[in-house]
């Protein structure tokens, strides 16, 4: 691609992935604190300078249990920063793509959730993430705005990595096995990005490229089955799998509710873009490997 990519989140796991896989594209990645949406004046500074072809906002206040007793600085880093990276995309003429969540959804549909579906959030965290989206989109620039979800990498605070650190402490773990969704590798994403960005370099901008997709990894599965899956492929590496009990919602309580279902159809992100994300299972393969021996696959 010509031109330099600016990216949000610094060393966070989807601006990492984004990094390894630009590796021929000039990335210029940011974040605090010279980077931060809770000093607005950052932002500016963060875009001004040197001409780019593209903004990728990958930073965000993703603490969902914090966010509760939180909400204005949730606010200011899911809706109001992202608001202004919009705001300056569109005056630039650059296409902007934005990370959003399934969070925005309340887990009751019993289905996949389409782009068009309304949106419930349970939580404070899922209604900024909402805001978000609607400022991005109300700027009239360039906006692709990515709903993604259960975002799992070698790096950085998820899932995964929890899992492991648990079972370095216990042979006994209570995992949730009745909220249903999808891992997404951030790996994976990040290619999903840039391919958007390429698409829309080679074509040029098109209306029907804004607007909101999903995008997460094809499958489906729940936390204990995600934890399952991770101790099959750690035991490639001599870990001995813990006993992981199934447990239910109430059983582990949290200050924030969390969607029971939410799924993401992700047919409107192969039906313009030709792109669907591979399947959880065989990306959680390379990533548990790496984690491990520390080489990318």
């Amino acid at each position: 691609m010509r031109g330099t990519i600016l990216v949000t989140g610094g060393s966070g796991q989807l601006a990492t992935a984004l990094l390894r896989a630009g590796e021929d594209i000039d990335i210029r990645r940011v974040g605090r604190p010279e980077f931060d949406f809770d000093h607005p004046e950052t932002i500016e500074k963060a875009v001004a300078g040197q001409p780019l072809a593209a903004i990728v906002n990958a930073a965000a206040y993703t603490a969902v249990d914090a966010a509760e007793d939180d909400a204005e600085a949730a606010f200011r880093a899911n809706r109001d920063g992202p608001a202004r990276l919009a705001a300056l995309s569109a005056s630039a003429g650059i296409p902007f793509i934005h990370v959003s969540t399934d969070y925005v959804f309340d887990g009751t549909k019993g289905a996949p959730y389409h782009e068009s579906d309304p949106t419930v959030p349970l939580g404070v965290y899922g209604a900024s993430k909402r805001a978000g989206e609607e400022e991005v989109l109300a700027a009239g620039g360039r906006a692709v705005v990515l709903r993604t979800a259960w975002v799992i990498s070698p790096v950085g605070r998820n899932f995964v990595r929890t899992m492991i650190a648990a079972r370095g402490k216990t042979d006994h773990l209570r995992v949730v096995a009745d909220q249903c969704g999808q891992p997404t590798s951030a790996a994976d994403l990040a290619a999903a990005i840039l391919a958007i960005l390429r698409r829309v370099e080679s074509a040029g901008w098109q209306e029907r490229f804004g607007g909101i997709f999903h995008a997460a990894g094809t499958g489906e599965t729940t936390w204990h089955g995600l934890a399952t899956a991770v101790f099959e492929e750690a035991a490639r590496h001599g870990v001995t799998p813990p006993e992981i009990a199934p447990i239910r919602t109430e059983d582990w309580p949290t200050r924030a509710r969390r969607p029971a279902d939410s799924r993401l159809d992700c047919g409107r992100l192969a039906e313009i873009f030709d792109l669907r994300l591979p399947p959880w299972r065989e990306s959680l393969h390379g990533l548990v490997d790496e984690l491990f021996d520390g080489r990318p696959r």
